[in-house]
């Protein structure tokens, strides 16, 4: 492809040939004709620098769009499995039987597993036990009225969360504790 300082180089040689040769110079029907044909030629370079320009940012826009599909595949296959890890925490807690040892060291090797293979790929647990509130990435489903902890500190989390490339996929769900009497209370401490 030609680059536009290769094409204004061609037009520098083209115009020093003509200037040297002072027959072709003096015509001034073909003087006319040359400024003609070097002004469609730098409209023709600079078609050609929109066209590539335009071609690149085609490229990119579709290596982006291309990325994103993939990305947008990644996430839904993600989503169908984390119930899949749902029912393996759930298999765990359920058994504290000593004869189901060796079953429970099975079930905790598949699910660490299924676990690496997701967080490999971008899958982030949510944050939850011991945090404050954040409605970004967790639910509330229940509020406990308490002085034990500050207000809208998670004090339990009943489903675990997770994020994908700091996305949220499923919010962790989760009891918040306040203090009894709201927000009375907690302007009244600060006195």
């Amino acid at each position: 492809m030609l680059s536009v300082e290769d094409a204004r180089e061609d037009r520098d040689a083209a115009d020093n040939a003509i200037s040297a040769d002072p027959a072709q110079g003096s015509d001034t029907g073909l003087a006319a004709e040359l400024n003609k044909l070097r002004t469609e030629k730098e409209e023709l370079l600079q078609t050609l620098v929109r066209r590539q320009a335009d071609f690149e940012n085609f490229r990119k826009r579709t290596e982006r769009d291309r990325h994103e599909e993939a990305r947008r595949g990644v996430e839904r296959l993600i989503l169908d499995l984390i119930p899949v890890l749902d029912g393996f925490d759930r298999a765990l807690q359920g058994h504290d039987d000593p004869s189901y040892e060796e079953y429970r060291k099975g079930v905790i090797l598949i699910r660490k597993q299924l676990w690496d293979a997701l967080s490999r790929h971008g899958v982030q647990r949510v944050d939850a036990v011991g945090k404050m509130f954040d409605p970004h990435v967790h639910q509330a489903i229940e509020r406990v009225e308490t002085t034990e902890y500050p207000d809208g500190f998670i004090v339990d989390v009943f489903q675990d969360g997770y994020q994908f490339h700091g996305r949220v996929l499923r919010p962790a769900i989760v009891r918040v504790a306040v203090h009894p009497g709201g927000a009375s209370d907690s302007a009244t401490e600060g006195n």
